[in-house]
């Protein structure tokens, strides 16, 4: 089944994550906006990518990046105006690009409307839209605060509401009550508006906190909150059939299946437990680490997907490795304790953690031969890198380097005046990374992501298929196949700095078709095994022999 109209589209997307922002500045005022997003949907979809997922764009006093929304209903006026978004959507969609927005309704900011009404009455209905209490209740182990360290409670005193409000993330993002049927109303009101605009779905922020709300003022216990994702996923697909609900959700892998439901939940969730154990592969240079990760998924609905990734957003989440998984990790991708955050994550990029452009090339195999739909954040295709000296999950949020020209062709303002640093220093400043050399030149890595995301999508198996993991006796190799409709591919992948021999699989009637890869099978000999240079992979259909 193709991409097309089809309400499974999904299955076998090409994500792309834009932070319009830091994407292209079109008026000369340092900040990114949706007019330099247009301008640059030809690269994109040259790119090959198949759905842009758009980060917050809503107005915010931008204390969280975006996520801290003041407004669910506007267009911040920094990024543009309703009209250059609608012009964003319609080109979009002429160039074959699906857009997906971020739909951040687990909190609002402290200057959002709704808040500050609740805040100074009481009686006022908004009051219910939050949690307050006179007494904090004691945190329970591993209910704290999701930033720890810049945190210390998920309780804070308000001196107008004369209570103390709940808030999983910053003291500035107080939670909303999802359970409280008139936030049911504002969640659906606000899907509505912006699917008739066109977008094809949303991202919807910490749906695993979304449902998990405090006792104080919330609905009864016999609640049961997925009954909420079920009313969203209904309203939406009511709305608009082919819009999907892509949820973040890290949670223990007997959770995960919980947030799919019967198929009648989330269409998506990022898969935080392949990433993590994926990394723990790469520095142990051991399959056995994803062999693992694949073993702990949970089966999904046919309708269902996973989103891979190899760094989400802000940071490499590590939360679901052991402490001392979590340590190796570090010492081998962040020796450095600046490039830890959280005690849990590492923000980094992925280009300066792997350093060699093999193993960049094994990771991008990796996440794009995994069972699931892959997702590539900007500026990730060219090997971008971070700046460290930024704080916190700002050292990923750099802008895009389309030139070796000032600011990197992201703007033509001061430099002073960019939304964020450019890298103008080391082997990543845009002097030496960026999309205009890199076009240029046929073994850039830009060309080398465009031939795989080519590659991709003409193997809807990856996608669509049953994965099942191939048994080796090389502790580096890890190898998979994926079969649909008839159809099979297989996939080896070397993560050892050591050469190593993959046995071919050997079938009569069928050819093995080499479809991507480091090296380039002799087919004509009659041996069954082929030597695979470190960091090597190679991907392989079988089909049958004419005349079979």
């Amino acid at each position: 089944m193709g991409e097309g109209k089809s309400p499974l589209w999904y299955k076998n997307a090409v994500f792309y994550g834009v932070d319009i922002e830091k994407f292209q500045d079109s008026n000369g005022d340092g900040i990114g906006d949706f007019p330099g997003l247009t301008a640059r949907l030809d690269y994109l979809a040259d790119l090959g990518v198949t759905c842009l997922w758009l980060l917050p764009f809503f107005p915010t006093p931008n204390r969280d990046n975006g996520y801290d929304v003041s407004d669910y209903y506007r267009i911040d006026p920094k990024l543009g105006t309703f009209e250059d978004f609608l012009t964003c959507i319609r080109k979009a969609g002429e160039h074959g690009l699906r857009v997906m927005i971020d739909l951040v309704m687990d909190h609002s900011s402290d200057e959002h409307p709704w808040f500050q009404a609740a805040r100074w009455d009481r009686h006022s209905r908004y009051r219910r839209y939050y949690f307050w209490t006179d007494a904090p209740p004691p945190m329970e182990p591993g209910q704290g605060n999701i930033f720890p360290g810049e945190e210390s409670s998920v309780w804070t005193f308000d001196e107008a509401a004369g209570q103390y409000y709940y808030h999983q993330f910053y003291k500035f993002e107080p939670d909303l009550n999802v359970g409280c049927p008139d936030v049911q109303e504002e969640i659906k009101r606000v899907i509505d508006f912006w699917l008739s605009f066109g977008i094809s779905g949303f991202r919807v922020d910490a749906v695993s906190h979304m449902i998990d709300g405090p006792d104080v003022g919330a609905a009864p216990a016999s609640h049961d909150p997925h009954r909420i994702l079920r009313d969203m996923r209904t309203f939406t697909s009511g709305r608009r059939e082919d819009a999907a609900l892509l949820g973040e959700a890290d949670v223990a892998p007997d959770e995960l299946k919980k947030y799919f439901g019967n198929g009648d939940e989330m269409h998506l969730l990022y898969n935080f437990l392949l990433d993590n154990y994926l990394f723990l592969g790469l520095a142990t240079q051991q399959g056995e680490a994803i062999r693992r990760a694949l073993r702990l998924l949970p089966s999904i609905p046919e309708s269902g997907q996973w989103v891979n990734f190899l760094r989400n957003l802000d940071e490499l989440d590590l939360e679901r490795l052991s402490d001392k998984e979590r340590a190796l990790v570090f010492d081998f991708f962040a020796p450095d304790h600046n490039m830890r955050i959280f005690g849990r994550g590492i923000r980094r990029r992925l280009a300066p953690m792997l350093k060699d452009r093999s193993r960049i090339e094994l990771a991008m195999s990796l996440l794009f031969s995994l069972p699931g739909a892959p997702l590539v954040m900007y500026g990730d295709e060219i090997g971008m890198g971070e700046d460290l000296s930024l704080e916190g999950r700002n050292a990923v949020r750099t802008p895009m380097q389309w030139s070796p020209e000032c600011n990197g062709g992201f703007s033509t303002a001061a430099s002073d005046a960019l939304a964020a640093p450019a890298i103008t220093e080391g082997s990543f400043a845009y002097h030496h990374v960026n999309v205009q050399d890199q076009a240029k030149n046929p073994d850039s890595l830009l060309n080398w992501m465009k031939r795989l995301i080519t590659v991709r999508r003409q193997c809807p198996e990856w996608g669509w298929g049953a994965v099942r993991v191939i048994e080796t006796s090389e502790p580096g190799l890890f190898a998979h196949e994926c079969e649909w409709k008839g159809n099979r591919l297989f996939a080896f992948h070397n993560l050892a700095a050591k050469s190593c021999s993959v046995r071919l699989p050997r079938e009569r009637d069928i050819i093995l078709l080499p479809l991507l890869g480091t090296v380039q099978p002799d087919f004509s000999s009659q041996s069954s095994t082929l030597e695979m240079d470190a960091y090597g992979f190679l991907w392989l259909r079988l089909t049958p022999r004419h005349g079979s």
